[in-house]
């Protein structure tokens, strides 16, 4: 467990004696021996938790309480008190401690009340992170072509590894996915995946976002703020679309995956951090070196293990599996039982261009189920553009083995999927022997 702390205690030796105690066990730790001291280092570092005496020389603990409740809120406070009166501890606890502790003072009892502060800090943040990772515990890489298999194969090599991953391909491609099962094979799978998409946010803002604030480092900025990366603490980072990021923002990036901390804005004081770093992008980041707009010595520590993710049209046998996937899920989220795709529908599916990829895909599947009748997705459900069942030749592969393999493969299984996987009905309809189809199966790969 780390985390820092200060304790702001007058009596010397007992301060020593916690100071040492909790160093023992990993922790950075201040000291102040008096209340005045106490409120500086409180205006000048990042804090996981205030241990403070409740009667002390220059400002009593219930100021310094005070004040870190105003310039730090995330900090959380144990007093330590003499007085064991129910005024005094019910007014700190109403002013927004988390706990207190009384004097004279067990190490023991110090140090437990302490981790468990530490701990509950840090899930606090983490559990509302932890529903996502919770939910989409399932997320798998969706496909059976080879340039999937390939993924598949190097996730689950890089997965267990610190190693910083770039991650490249079009918008919408699925690369959001790949670093999720990065981050759920690895050995941070229980801790935070936190995705952000450096286009997104302002670029005035992202450095705050980013990396945190103190109080007064800007107009607004009302009290001291943690940064993504405080808050992610021992899991991964997913920065998207890192080619976005200002050139005045890539030094910090950089100082993060070297010296494991950043600074936050106005800060002269580092803040150590513990996160994985996973980048994206869409961006051709060599041509991006050579234009200036990127920095040399960045792209290769983000680049140590590189992953591109080709686009849908690239692997259209991909797609009858997305297909069901996607539909499954809608199933669950409109309270739907749609069984799949009709073959015409499929067809057309599988020669559309694809320019926006998965993203797409998605949303065309969307729009059908709920424009649909609620059992199968037909022609009549798609977009204008995308119903003619000839689009497919028009951007289909050019080898005329590899278009009829992917066809007749995508036939069988919505004819297996019409009969509910009866091989004798579906080799009828098909107009071949049950024995032709096992062969078949066995030949285009579909599983029995």
């Amino acid at each position: 467990m780390t985390g820092t702390i200060l304790v702001a205690e007058d009596e010397a030796l007992a301060r020593k004696n916690i100071c040492q105690l909790l160093e023992g066990k990993g922790f950075r730790v201040h000291e102040a021996a008096d209340g005045k001291s106490a409120l500086e280092i409180v205006d000048n570092f990042e804090l996981d938790l205030i241990l403070t005496d409740l009667k002390m020389p220059g400002a009593d603990g219930v100021e310094v309480l005070k004040h870190a409740r105003e310039v730090s809120p995330q900090t959380l406070v144990l007093m330590m008190t003499a007085f064991a009166s129910v005024d005094t501890v019910v007014e700190a606890l109403r002013l927004g401690a988390q706990d207190y502790i009384l004097k004279p003072v067990v190490l023991e009892d110090v140090l437990r009340k302490v981790e468990r502060l530490i701990e509950h800090r840090s899930l606090a943040w983490e559990i509302q992170m932890l529903r996502r990772v919770i939910e989409q515990r399932d997320i798998e890489i969706i496909g059976r072509s080879q340039a999937i298999s390939k993924i598949i194969s190097l996730v689950e090599k890089v997965a267990p590894s610190a190693s910083t991953v770039m991650i490249t391909g079009e918008s919408g491609a699925g690369k959001e996915v790949v670093a999720r099962a990065i981050h759920l094979r690895s050995p941070r799978q229980d801790k935070v995946f936190l995705p952000i998409n450096c286009s997104a946010i302002p670029d005035n803002l992202l450095e705050s976002q980013l990396f945190g604030h103190i109080k007064g480092a800007f107009t607004g900025a009302l009290n001291s703020q943690e940064g993504l990366f405080q808050r992610a603490r021992g899991g991964t980072i997913f920065l998207d679309e890192i080619g976005e990021m200002p050139l005045s923002l890539q030094p910090k990036i950089l100082r993060a995956i070297e010296a494991k901390e950043v600074l936050p804005v106005g800060s002269t004081h580092p803040a150590q951090v513990d996160v994985r770093i996973i980048a994206a992008t869409n961006r051709d980041l060599k041509k991006e070196l050579a234009d200036g707009r990127f920095r040399e010595d960045l792209y290769y520590r983000l680049n140590v293990i590189s992953i591109h993710v080709p686009p849908l049209r690239e692997r259209r046998d991909d797609i009858p599996l997305l297909v069901e996937h996607l539909i499954r899920r809608h199933n669950a989220e409109m309270k739907k039982e749609y069984k799949g795709v009709k073959n015409a529908a499929m067809r057309a599916l599988m020669g559309m261009p694809w320019k926006g990829n998965i993203r797409e895909l998605d949303n065309i599947l969307e729009r059908a189920m709920i424009l649909g009748d609620g059992e199968w997705v037909t022609m009549e459900h798609l977009p204008d553009g995308e119903q003619s069942e000839d689009n497919h030749l028009v951007s289909m592969h050019h080898d005329l083995r590899e278009a009829t393999h992917i066809y007749e493969r995508t036939h069988i299984e919505n004819v297996l999927r019409d009969v509910s996987g009866d091989r004798t009905r579906a080799a009828k309809l098909l107009g071949v022997s049950r024995s032709s189809l096992y062969r078949k199966l066995e030949k285009l790969g579909i599983p029995e």
